[in-house]
């Protein structure tokens, strides 16, 4: 893959310099990040322009929002929804860019003259102190505990990125004495390559295994961008990487671990988990089930003794932390059986976890969108082959599920579906759930988990319409 290196030389001389300048931004969205980016550009007195591929219709929820703020300043505001014309982007000052867009082969970039991003404008334009975390599993829950740790000691700190909140958003709010914890995705890393602006003061690098394999196409590239997150640290700052062994054939080609190369390439102070060690707190219970979980709050009891907090009183806080949206998110219950969503495992080794995660057997609700990653570890926690045997399977329709179903006819292995939509899926297990508690008087009641382990495009907008649509499902049927 070739990787694009981006100009270190910022387009604004000063936030000042932004007034009355020309911003295209492309990609508006439905999470936040265009949203965010032009209500901060039209705050600076710039005049915008918002061009997006997906319609009117399509991005209602967002423009809605836009348009009813009496605070911007609308005679500067332009929409250009359904497509992208070339000249918002030759006659821009600066392009602000979404994430999702390859740089690689797009005519409308290329006509660009400055390219930027909201974390890139972030970064340039603050001196907070960065706690960063990205990698393949947990992140998204590093970084909540993270934010949750902090506050609960004390610090008046604030929470970002790719868990769909812009930190433009707060841009005005921070300063010197303002931890900022900023969940970073592969690529929105690979979108600050050459700045030279994303300096944390502490790294984190979460459990690395196949994703996003349908983008980059190996993992080499993948992880290629994951190294970004400490290419411009210092031997005054703090890094966290794993110091457990790679999935067998996941690993670097020049051997060893990630957490080795890792390890061995930055110039920060390493700290490895999943190992015992100075840092280390053990956690006997958490709100949110499973180990996985009580690995990322390791991680964030780290980060808070290296803020300063005694780690006694670290352990004592993320005890009390009570998870996030989407992740293990417990929201229902009805007749005794409590439904929990996990739409933000968008990995198989994810779902695989999640059935593991309670002690029990739990019905498990998967399946979705090929992703072009290896689909064994879920496969085998469906087939009985972990030490928590899944009771009952319904899967979501998805050329994912395609792969899944062939494997499990395989085994013999037992399932329902695949459903062509979260009603049809919920529907069919109310029924069933019905009839099996008319047929026994000993009915056992276990955990209902929604944990996709793949996407669900053309279904649903991203995970979290896909976690608002499941829970709102649950409720109107049960």
């Amino acid at each position: 893959m070739t990787f694009h290196s981006y100009s270190s030389q910022c387009p604004f001389k000063s936030i000042d310099d932004i007034k009355d300048k020309k911003i295209t931004i492309m990609g508006l969205g439905l999470n936040g990040g265009g949203e965010a980016a032009a209500r901060f550009f039209l705050n600076k007195g710039a005049y915008v322009t918002v061009t997006d591929m997906k319609t009117q219709k399509q991005l209602a929820p967002t423009l809605e929002r836009l348009n009813n703020d009496k605070t911007l300043d609308h005679s500067r505001l332009t929409y250009h929804l359904g497509g992208h014309d070339l000249a918002d982007f030759e006659n821009a000052d600066c392009v602000i860019k979404n994430p999702g867009v390859k740089f690689d082969g797009n005519k409308y970039l290329a006509a660009a003259k400055a390219i930027e991003t909201d974390l890139s404008i972030f970064l340039r334009f603050t001196n907070c102190p960065i706690i960063a975390v990205t990698g393949s599993k947990g992140k998204s829950s590093t970084v909540s505990a993270i934010y949750y740790g902090l506050q609960q000691a004390g610090f008046k700190a604030f929470l970002g990125g790719n868990i769909t909140v812009s930190p433009l958003t707060f841009f005005d709010q921070v300063n010197a004495e303002t931890p900022v914890v900023i969940e970073f995705s592969s690529w929105q890393l690979a979108d600050l390559r050459g700045r030279g602006v994303l300096k944390p003061h502490i790294a984190v690098i979460t459990k690395i295994v196949p994703d996003h394999q349908n983008w980059y196409g190996n993992m080499e590239d993948y992880v290629a961008d994951k190294r970004l997150i400490y290419a411009d640290q210092t031997a005054e700052d703090f890094a966290l990487f794993d110091a457990g062994e790679d999935q067998p054939g996941t690993g670097p080609e020049c051997g060893g671990t990630w957490g080795d190369l890792f390890a061995r390439e930055t110039k920060a102070q390493v700290i490895r988990y999943n190992t015992p060690g100075q840092y280390t707190v053990n956690f006997e219970k958490l709100l949110v089930p499973g180990e996985h979980m009580k690995l990322n709050a390791q991680n964030a009891a780290t980060v808070l003794q290296l803020m300063g907090v005694e780690k006694q009183r670290a352990k004592e806080i993320l005890q009390t932390w009570p998870g996030i949206d989407h992740r293990l998110q417990f929201f229902h219950e009805w007749k005794g059986y409590k439904f929990y969503n996990d739409s933000a495992a968008t990995v198989p080794e994810a779902a695989a976890a999640a059935s593991q995660a309670f002690g029990q057997p739990v019905i498990l609700l998967t399946g979705g969108t090929d992703k072009g990653l290896a689909l064994d570890k879920l496969t085998e926690a469906l087939e009985g082959k972990c030490p928590i045997s899944v009771k009952e399977i319904y899967l979501l329709a998805g050329t994912a599920t395609e792969k899944i179903t062939g494997e499990l006819d395989k085994t013999n292995t037992i399932y329902k579906g695949p459903y062509k939509s979260l009603d049809e899926m919920l529907t069919s297990l109310k029924i069933q759930l019905d009839t099996a508690a008319a047929k026994s008087k000993d009915n056992s009641i276990c955990p209902i988990v929604f944990s996709p382990g793949a996407t669900s495009f053309g279904m649903f907008n991203n995970e979290f319409d896909r976690g608002e649509k499941f829970m709102a499902a649950v409720k109107k049927i049960f």
